[in-house]
C-alpha cells in the first residue's frame, strides 16, 4: 500500500501530444521497424509502447517490433546485431549496455536508443553526454552517482554496519565505474564491502554461498538485466538469512526486497519513446543529448522487514516515497 507518492520524472512534457497530432505527423503508409533487444521480458518495458502509442506508433499498423532476449546469454546480442542489420530495422532499442555495444559496431548506420543505460561515457558507449556522437543515444541511469546515498541510507536501517557484500555482474563493462564509486563510499562512511561476482546464471548460488562465507552484515546489488533477471532467487536468499537488501529500483522491494532507491524504471523507458519518435522523423542520435534522471525514489517493504525483524527507522520511513505493508 502506497504512504506517500512523488512525481519521479519531470522530463515527459515532449510526450503530451495529443493521440490526433502524433498520428498526423507520421509518414502516410509508412510502418516502421524497430528492433528491441533484452535479456528477457520485464514488465516496465511496456511503458516504452504506451509512450510510443501516445505519440502515434501502434503495433500492427504503422510499427512492427522485432523482440530478440537473450535469456542470460549476452553473448548472443551480436547475433541479433547481425538479425537486426539483415532485417534493414529503422532504429533499435537495447535495453542492457551489452547489447548497446553489440549494436553499436555492426549497425552503424541503424540508430540506437538505449532507455536506461549504466555508466554510457565511463563505459565507452557513447562519447559523451551532451554529445554521444555515432549512432546511439538515450537515457542514462544515475547508479554510479547514487551510490553513497543508498549507503547512507542502509547504515540508517542496519546501526553500526561495518561489513557489507556487493553483488555485481563483471561481465558487464558498465558495471565496473558503479563498483568503484561504491567502494570509495563505502570507505568514506567506514564500511568494508567484499565483491561477490556474477557473470552468467549459474554462477548465482556460488555467489550466495561466497557471500555467507563473509558473513556480511548487508548487502547491495548492483543492478543490471542479469541480477534483475534473477531477482527472485537473489531477494529470498536476502529474507531467508535475514540480511538486509539495497537495491536500485522499486520492482526488487514489489518483488519482496527490503528496500530500493533510485530511478523510475518504467518512466525512463516512457521518455524512451520520445527518442525513438525523434530519429524517426529524421533526427540523428548523436544530435540528441543523453538524458540523466535527476529525481529518484526510495522504496520501502514493511512486510519484509517484519519477516526479517528489522525496524525501519521513523525518519527513513518519513523520507520514502512508497512504503509497501
Amino acid at each position: 500500500m502506497a504512504m506517500k507518492r512523488r512525481d519521479l520524472l519531470g522530463l515527459l512534457g515532449s510526450l503530451a501530444l495529443s493521440r490526433p497530432l502524433a498520428a498526423e505527423a507520421q509518414e502516410p503508409g509508412k510502418v516502421w521497424r524497430m528492433g528491441f533487444l533484452a535479456q528477457g521480458y520485464e514488465k516496465f518495458y511496456d511503458a516504452l509502447f504506451d509512450g510510443l502509442r501516445a505519440l502515434g506508433y501502434q503495433e500492427g499498423r504503422n510499427l512492427q517490433v522485432e523482440r530478440r532476449y537473450a535469456e542470460g546469454r549476452s553473448e548472443r546480442f551480436k547475433e541479433f546485431a547481425a538479425e537486426m542489420v539483415q532485417l534493414k530495422v529503422d532504429v533499435i532499442v537495447v535495453s542492457t549496455t551489452p547489447a548497446g555495444f553489440a549494436v553499436k559496431s555492426p549497425a552503424t548506420n541503424i540508430p540506437v536508443v538505449f532507455p536506461n543505460a549504466i555508466s554510457p561515457v565511463e563505459s565507452g558507449l557513447v562519447a559523451s553526454l551532451a554529445n554521444p556522437g555515432g549512432n546511439i543515444t538515450g537515457g542514462a541511469a544515475q547508479t554510479a552517482a547514487l551510490s553513497t546515498k543508498r549507503l547512507e541510507i542502509l547504515k540508517e536501517v542496519v546501526p553500526g554496519l561495518s561489513r557489507g557484500a556487493v553483488l555485481w555482474n563483471a561481465a558487464n563493462p558498465a558495471l565496473a565505474y558503479p563498483w568503484k564509486l561504491t567502494q570509495n563510499a563505502a570507505s568514506a562512511l567506514g564500511v568494508e564491502l567484499e565483491p561477490v561476482e556474477v557473470r552468467s546464471p549459474k554462477d548465482i548460488e556460488m555467489a550466495f554461498a561466497r557471500m555467507m562465507e563473509g558473513k556480511p552484515e548487508a548487502l547491495i546489488v548492483l543492478q543490471d538485466a542479469l541480477t534483475l533477471q534473477h531477482r527472485k532467487e537473489i531477494i529470498d536468499f536476502t529474507v531467508q538469512n535475514r540480511l538486509p537488501g539495497m537495491f536500485v529500483a522499486r520492482e526488487w522491494v514489489q518483488a519482496g526486497g527490503l528496500m530500493s532507491y533510485g530511478e523510475n524504471l518504467a518512466e525512463m523507458y516512457r521518455r524512451g519513446a520520445y527518442f525513438v519518435d525523434k530519429i524517426l522523423k529524421g533526427t540523428k542520435p548523436a544530435d540528441l543529448p543523453v538524458e540523466q534522471v535527476t529525481k529518484f525514489e526510495l522504496i520501502l517493504n514493511l512486510k519484509t522487514a517484519n519477516a526479517m525483524g528489522w525496524n525501519i527507522p521513523p525518519e527513513i520511513l518519513a523520507t520514502a516515497d512508497d512504503v509497501i505493508e
